[in-house]
């Protein structure tokens, strides 16, 4: 049984939500017109175990079209992810093997569940075609783009220009993810502002087959903890998926009273009109710390359940405003160049400032506790071959073993 149906202009305003572009409005109103279900697909590369928050932008767009009725397409990239994306890389990027693609794979697929309806989901592996396209086939699409266009990619023209080398098999890259929305016949296509390029790629590919082209909508790269660099595990400013209730719950309460909205526009599955209201609440003397635990339940929640975002919120109340300290805070390992590193360092390694000097500068204020001890001297140092419990106001907390390299 499909959703009740809702006005096109209602589906559009939630639909463009949070998106950075979308090519072309006037074009996905007339798709949508038409009365048949939308064919919508978002492609993932299986390159790492996890997801993380970040990867659920588009995914949370992926079921806004589902529940207007769409049909949603999950795009398993395992021949892409053998070739490795080349975007924004200014080296050529490592391949993974095809066990370590297929065991990435089966991880995305028992998490995309926590948002997406099973029942409404289909789930398509790139495999299935380009395994199964010849020489001769791939000759035929290569045939249907040229390298002045490949070029025009900035990380491909910055390489180029600098004398990088770019192998051949990076500019089948953006072919095989553009040949993707032909296979698939595909209506709409969702990506990240850093995909672009690959995405008009599809629309030019589908419409050499004879195809319409497919509506291209770029979604933000949500930042991460530290509010300035995108969510990476690389940066280790993420909140991933698997993360325990208490741990994801903290997270989210680290973040700045500014980028809390950020994350209510896209993690949110609230409407916007009570987002505004929320917003106007707080704009009008509501403390954003009441906001911003409404988000962190919220999204706790999804991937939890809501006993467990209960019991975290209830962990967090403990740790900060009784001054308990968290039983199950998990212990990261941070590798130091001598005996001992500055607390400040630490600070920025660990994610919980945005920089060295905002560090310094809370230790000043007083802001910043080591092992529950108020910590005010800015040189302060901690030694390496132990573990501290550090924290920033009451908003961000990690527990650290330091290791020093020497």
């Amino acid at each position: 049984m499909r959703p009740a149906v809702i006005a096109i202009d209602e589906q559009l305003l939630e639909l463009a939500r949070g998106a950075v572009e979308v090519i072309h409005l006037d074009a996905l109103r007339k798709k949508i017109e038409r009365g048949a279900p939308l064919r919508v697909k978002a492609g993932f590369d299986p390159t790492a175990p996890d997801l993380h928050l970040g990867h659920t932008v588009l995914i949370n767009k992926l079921r806004q079209f589902q529940q207007f009725g769409h049909d949603v397409i999950f795009l398993i990239g395992d021949f892409t992810g053998l070739i490795g994306d080349p975007t924004g890389k200014s080296a050529t990027r490592p391949r993974l093997t095809p066990d370590e693609i297929a065991a990435n794979a089966r991880t995305y697929q028992e998490q995309i569940f926590k948002i997406l309806d099973p029942a409404r989901t289909r789930i398509e592996f790139n495999s299935r075609w380009m395994g199964a396209m010849n020489a001769a086939g791939l000759i035929e699409l290569a045939a249907k783009h040229t390298v002045a266009r490949m070029l025009e990619r900035d990380d491909f023209q910055k390489r180029y220009k600098s004398g990088q080398p770019i192998a051949i098999h990076e500019f089948l890259y953006p072919l095989v993810q553009g040949y993707d929305s032909v296979a698939l016949r595909a209506d709409v296509e969702l990506g990240g502002t850093d995909q672009k390029f690959n995405l008009l790629v599809g629309r030019q590919l589908q419409e050499a087959y004879g195809q319409e082209p497919q509506i291209v909508v770029t979604m933000p790269l949500l930042e991460g903890l530290d509010g300035v660099q995108k969510m990476s595990k690389s940066l280790g400013n993420t909140i991933a998926i698997h993360d325990p209730p208490a741990e994801m719950f903290g997270k989210l309460m680290s973040i700045s009273d500014t980028l809390m909205w950020r994350y209510f526009e896209l993690l949110s599955f609230r409407p916007l009109r009570e987002i505004e209201a929320l917003r106007a609440a707080v704009g009008s003397g509501k403390n954003p710390r009441d906001a911003k635990i409404e988000l962190a339940l919220e999204v706790v929640a999804r991937f939890h359940g809501q006993a467990a975002a209960s019991g975290a919120e209830a962990d967090f109340a403990a740790r900060f405003q009784r001054g308990a300290l968290p039983t199950d805070l998990p212990e990261q390992e941070l590798e130091v160049d001598g005996p001992v590193a500055r607390l400040a360092t630490v600070l920025k390694a660990l994610g919980l400032v945005a920089s060295t000097s905002e560090a310094t500068r809370k230790i000043v204020e007083g802001a910043v506790r080591v092992d529950q001890r108020r910590i005010e001297e800015a040189r302060h140092e901690l030694l390496a071959g132990h573990s501290y419990v550090v924290s920033v106001g009451k908003r961000a907390i990690a527990k650290v073993r330091l290791r020093s390299r020497a």
